[in-house]
């Protein structure tokens, strides 16, 4: 007999506000509303209204029917459900307290975090997320699924560790090798779900494609496909926005929502749940990933959120904040993926996606994210150890960053902090080197913007690449021990 493991990742972040001018007179119970946008009110009502609520209601229906399946919900939509749309949230307690449906653990910020380092901060999400699902739903989830099914053979390790009995990601072809996703594997020592791309993304992206050689897809259709494959089990996994918000009701969606239980069930195909699989089967094989996969865009890689330098110099920004997170939800939103989707600069298919789902382009994304998180730096200084060094060493604000130029002028690189100017010292040309020296720019940045007068002096009378670079990464981690 055929299976299907059908999940849904459940999840709407908290953007940042587009009009963000810092004030310094902000009073912390101020921040939150300056921080982000009002805009996520509205959106989150839209979507409860097209999709959370219809789509829920109809998954109610199929679980008393006897239809199984699993719900990944960030805390961070739990949050906004319960400010904005507590209804909607009693669908989904009903949903997750059914016996027939599982919850599934994720980040509660929905956070970029697994891709840190240190894997401190992703354990201290894991568990918030778990702590939550329990306050709501009364269930500690058993399966993770990790941010955009973000994964690799580090974080594998790391969920084991936490006690975890599976773990999902993406069933690309790279870490297969030519097997098929319809089985169960294993990483590190961790059963492995992998989604299978195909019949999960027929849903997703094709369903409402026209020029799709088989459209229209029916649940019929569908289900024979699904009755049709080899294998153990077949791992659907979806962005629950996908019925009704980014596919809309006028699309045949919810119909087909609706009926693929009873078609699915009429090939004899059993409905299962991901702890089930886990349970039942033996790992075919084991896989290892050194180098990150998720299911997003067509490279199925982490470029979606850490493609380009914007994106790189914003990610570190947050990774390196964490010594002045004193308001720690705070950073954690910053944290959340798709402040990083937004900054993407991706053309094609994969362009247009990224621009649909943000609220604003992609410089502008990765300037107001900067602006944020500068801000919060900033406030937080007066309150820190060694305020001095924790001065030199925040990021910065656009406003503020260095930006190197030559004699014909800006040369496309630009340090929002004192760690970001050492790297860029590396690989700036040489003539821009000398070009800033002559002028006394990085003596007058460091000294004025930075605050930092030792380092100043000391690189005064450098010239020589080697020598600037010598005196100031001494200088970092000097600054640095002091606030870690």
């Amino acid at each position: 007999m055929c299976k299907i493991c059908l999940g849904f990742e459940v999840h709407q972040p908290y953007r940042l506000n587009r009009h963000f001018a810092p004030e310094k007179k902000l009073k912390k119970k101020d921040l939150f509303d300056q921080y982000f946008d009002s805009l996520n009110k509205e959106v989150l009502l839209r979507v409860a209204d097209k999709c959370y609520n219809p789509a829920t209601q109809i998954i109610l229906e199929k679980l008393d029917e006897g239809f199984s399946c699993s719900f990944s919900i960030s805390g961070i939509l739990i949050e906004q459900m319960e400010k904005w749309s507590p209804d909607t949230l009693a669908l989904f307690c009903q949903a997750a307290q059914h016996r027939n449906c599982e919850v599934i653990g994720q980040t509660y910020y929905h956070s970029i975090a697994g891709c840190f380092t240190d894997k401190t901060e992703f354990c201290e999400q894991v568990r918030l997320h778990s702590d939550l699902m329990y306050d709501h739903f009364r269930v500690r989830p058993t399966i993770f699924e990790n941010t955009e099914f973000t994964f690799n053979s580090q974080i594998a390790e790391t969920v084991k560790e936490m006690d975890f009995a599976g773990i999902y990601t993406e069933g690309v072809d790279r870490i297969l090798g030519g097997r098929s996703p319809n089985y169960l594997y294993a990483c590190r020592g961790i059963p492995v779900l992998l989604r299978n791309v195909t019949l999960s993304d027929d849903i997703a992206f094709r369903f409402a494609n026209r020029s799709w050689e088989r459209y229209p897809l029916t649940a019929d259709t569908y289900a024979d496909w699904v009755a049709g494959s080899t294998g153990d089990v077949i791992n659907v996994f979806l962005d629950y926005e996908t019925f009704g918000e980014h596919f809309w009701k006028e699309t045949g969606i919810f119909d087909f929502l609706r009926a693929l239980p009873g078609e699915l069930a009429k090939r004899e195909v059993k409905s299962v749940l991901p702890s089930d699989v886990v349970a039942a089967h033996a790992p075919a094989g084991d896989i290892e990933v050194y180098e990150s996969i998720s299911w997003a865009d067509l490279e199925k890689d982490t470029s979606a959120w850490m493609g380009n330098d914007r994106q790189k110099t914003a990610f570190h920004a947050v990774q390196n904040a964490r010594p002045y997170a004193v308001d720690k939800p705070l950073w954690r939103y910053l944290q959340t993926s798709d402040h990083f989707y937004y900054m993407a600069s991706k053309y094609g298919t994969c362009g247009e996606v990224h621009a649909y789902f943000s609220h604003h382009d992609a410089d502008d994304a990765f300037k107001t994210y900067m602006r944020v998180l500068a801000h919060m730096e900033e406030r937080n200084i007066r309150v820190m150890k060694n305020r001095r060094s924790a001065r030199t060493l925040r990021v910065l604000a656009p406003e503020d960053a260095f930006h190197f130029a030559g004699p014909a002028g800006f040369i496309g690189h630009t340090a929002y902090s004192l760690d970001q100017f050492e790297e860029l010292l590396h690989v700036v040309p040489k003539d821009v080197i000398q070009h800033h020296v002559g002028r006394g720019d990085f003596v007058s940045w460091i000294a004025h913007v930075l605050e930092d007068q030792k380092l100043a002096d000391a690189i005064g009378a450098l010239t020589e690449r080697h020598e600037i670079i010598k005196a100031v990464g001494e200088r970092r981690e000097l600054l640095w021990s002091h606030i870690r």
